[in-house]
């Protein structure tokens, strides 16, 4: 037997490199190109589009470390899988819980998106943008609650028309580029770029997301990285190429603007523009919030399953159940804090960062698991080192922001000490407190059981 037919025995998965590059195209591109060009030039002018540029640029080498891991170490755990063999039960624990209380904030976030673009297609006020998000947030619970996914077919066609449209957008409006608009370049200082490179990790947080399918290519080791330096060339020139028509063709007006690619289509296709950026953000919104919510309901009933979580929350978590316990959980912190964004008027700016320093906690944690798992100077570990140095710099640019995995952290923590201590109180229980080893016939497979 060949080398090459030994592989696809031992993977058994079916996706190729085009299946894969849909994958981490759809994984990434995201929300975040709807509203962020004018977050990131109301923060620094546009000088913006040097924080664009170092994102992507920092994306090939995060990638292609994440990449490497799930070629490696093919596991439906994804980073928390990493994190367990590289550093033990707690470091895997503290990702889950990062992953998990980062939904809430990005999925009102998103839902408050939308809500600038139906009140820009409405010609409506604050009042029209807080009642869209609020109806987007309220359908969604209700979608998910009794069961509705959108397919992931579904949601790769979506992210391939949201790309035909940005790129339609930017085509159309090249007329209207006026090169004087990047004129002051650095209004608010060159510091202001790293403030929004901050907001921007947003916009690319999704390369971990593949390595949980990466058992499902055909050839790991081969398809996996081929398929993430696509996505990077693709995702990066769409960023690129929208937010340098934002700058250039709305000028000082886009740091103003709640719906950018709205007023972008209005250039070129005139009055209709703002309703067809309404519906194009509408679906990928719903798709969003939809996918953040499902999957956080799903990993909120594994961490409980595994004792991460109070156990009441692992019910409905099966193949083909619904876990509306966790659901729950989920969905009331998101409209909890849909609620006090609107009574406060904050806009979306701080939910952004609060995810961005959720998203920042795992990044750093999953590429430091990279410099331990993957082969010393290997291309995935150089990789790897070049990300952990970039990432570090983000944590110390989001500041204040980094509270928040820091307190969930020490709440993982807490609780997963707490459990462990009532586990060994409980009699008759023969399970072992989590983190610690069985050794003898009936062991659990600790180091490859994802949270």
């Amino acid at each position: 037997m060949t080398e090459e037919s030994s592989e696809v025995r031992a993977s058994g998965g079916r996706l190729g490199v085009l299946q894969g590059t849909a994958l981490y195209v759809g994984a990434v591109l995201g929300t975040g190109v709807i509203a962020l060009p004018a977050l990131a030039a109301e923060a620094a002018g546009p000088a913006s589009l040097l924080a664009w540029l170092a994102l992507v640029l920092l994306s090939a080498p995060l990638a292609g470390a994440f990449a490497a891991l799930g070629a490696r170490h093919p596991d439906a755990g994804g980073v928390s899988t990493y994190a367990r063999i590289a550093f033990g039960e707690r470091a895997a624990v503290v990702v889950g819980w990062c992953f998990f209380f980062a939904i809430p904030p990005g999925a009102t976030a998103a839902a408050l998106f939308f809500g600038d673009y139906g009140s820009a297609a409405l010609n409506g006020g604050a009042a029209h943008s807080a009642g869209a998000a609020v109806v987007l947030m309220v359908a969604v619970v209700a979608a998910n609650t009794v069961g509705l996914r959108l397919t992931g077919r579904l949601q790769l066609v979506l992210a391939a028309l949201l790309a035909v449209l940005l790129l339609c957008s930017v085509l159309l409006s090249l007329p209207d580029v006026r090169w004087e608009n990047l004129q002051p370049f650095a209004p608010h200082g060159w510091a202001a770029v790293g403030s929004a490179a901050t907001l921007l990790v947003w916009s690319f947080a999704g390369w971990e997301a593949i390595t949980h399918l990466a058992g499902e290519f055909r050839h790991p080791s081969r398809d996996l990285p081929r398929a993430a330096a696509a996505a990077v060339l693709i995702v990066g020139l769409l960023y690129l190429s929208v937010a340098f028509a934002v700058v250039t063709v709305l000028g000082a007006g886009a740091a103003r603007s709640d719906a950018p690619l709205g007023d972008l289509m209005a250039r070129g296709l005139g009055g209709p523009a703002q309703t067809l950026a309404a519906l194009a953000a509408l679906l990928l919104t719903f798709g969003v919030v939809n996918t953040y919510l499902a999957s956080a309901a799903n990993l909120g009933a594994a961490l409980a399953r595994d004792g991460a979580l109070p156990a009441a929350l692992s019910r409905g978590g099966a193949a083909g159940e619904v876990p509306r316990r966790s659901l729950a959980v989920v969905a009331t912190l998101a409209l909890l804090l849909l609620g006090v964004v609107l009574g406060v008027g904050i806009g979306p700016k701080p939910l952004v960062l609060m995810t961005t320093g959720m998203f920042v906690t795992v990044y750093a944690v999953g590429v430091a698991a990279a410099l331990r798992l993957l082969p010393r100077r290997s291309a995935g570990w150089w990789s790897a080192l070049v990300s952990l140095v970039a990432v570090l710099a983000l944590a110390l640019m989001t500041g204040p922001y980094l509270l928040w995995p820091a307190v969930v952290a020490v709440a993982a923590l807490g609780y997963r000490r707490l459990a462990g201590r009532d586990r060994r109180m409980a009699p008759g229980r023969g399970t072992p407190p989590l983190g610690r080893r069985v050794t003898g016939e009936h062991a659990p497979e600790i180091d490859r059981e994802p949270v």
